[in-house]
């Protein structure tokens, strides 16, 4: 089992408890080395809390940094090498967080936990 970077939406279902998770999305996250969340989904929670989509028990900042080490979680910058590849990605995904997620994937050679449909068309892992 390789290394996987959870998309945002997987990051906030395992914050559930498992929430909209496959059994086989949750069996990869716990059989993987080291699970990775990309930097971008930190602000991408916040926008979805501001907007009201999601409620948190903690203040955005707090639950982040406290679930990512509580279930030891890795952070992944959003660095130039990351914004520079998204950039170069084909553009079946449109939305600049998924860019990045995809990005950072490529880059650290790491699979996707995702449900959307639109990373299929990617030269990538993925764990849906």
């Amino acid at each position: 089992m390789s290394d996987l970077l959870l998309d945002t939406c997987a990051l906030i279902w395992l914050g559930q408890g498992g929430g909209e998770l496959s059994k086989e999305a949750l069996v990869a996250i716990d059989a993987a080395p080291i699970v990775y969340v990309s930097a971008i989904s930190a602000w991408e929670l916040g926008l979805l809390c501001l907007k009201r989509q999601i409620v948190l028990p903690l203040s955005v900042d707090a639950w982040f940094k406290a679930f990512t080490t509580s279930q030891d979680i890795h952070v992944l910058d959003v660095d130039a090498a990351v914004a520079l590849a998204a950039n170069t990605l084909p553009w079946h995904h449109r939305d600049p967080a998924d860019r990045f997620i995809l990005a950072s994937a490529q880059l650290n050679g790491l699979g996707i936990v995702t449900h959307d449909a639109r990373f299929e068309n990617y030269d990538i892992e993925l764990i849906g």
